[in-house]
């Protein structure tokens, strides 16, 4: 894979997962003061944003699979890495929507 390409895959991976965290942060800060129906908004929005890390990391991976070596670097682990959190934040966030949500008996 030509290096600019490489780097605009992983950049996006970290770009792309970095907004959902931002986003379910604000999510679950929103569910905390009641806002529950905004919280699930940025909770959609952190999908998006997780939907658009996952397709740089498909371009990753059909490389890969095209039998087109992706040199593995330290920059690379670090946005598999955001990736991973990402997907716990929004899972955790929307945990905690759903319990804030019957606390509060919206």
């Amino acid at each position: 894979m030509e290096e600019t390409v490489l780097m605009e895959s992983i950049m996006g991976l970290i770009v792309h997962s970095g907004n959902t965290r931002s986003e379910c942060m604000e999510a679950i800060q929103l569910a905390k003061n009641g806002q529950i129906q905004e919280a699930k908004e940025k909770i959609q929005l952190a999908n998006d944003a997780l939907i658009e890390a996952h397709h740089s990391q498909t371009a990753l991976l059909s490389q890969e699979a095209r039998g087109e070596k992706v040199e593995v670097s330290m920059l690379l682990i670090h946005a598999q890495d955001h990736l991973m959190n990402a997907i716990t934040f929004r899972d955790l966030a929307t945990e905690m929507i759903e319990l804030y949500e019957r606390i509060k008996g919206q």
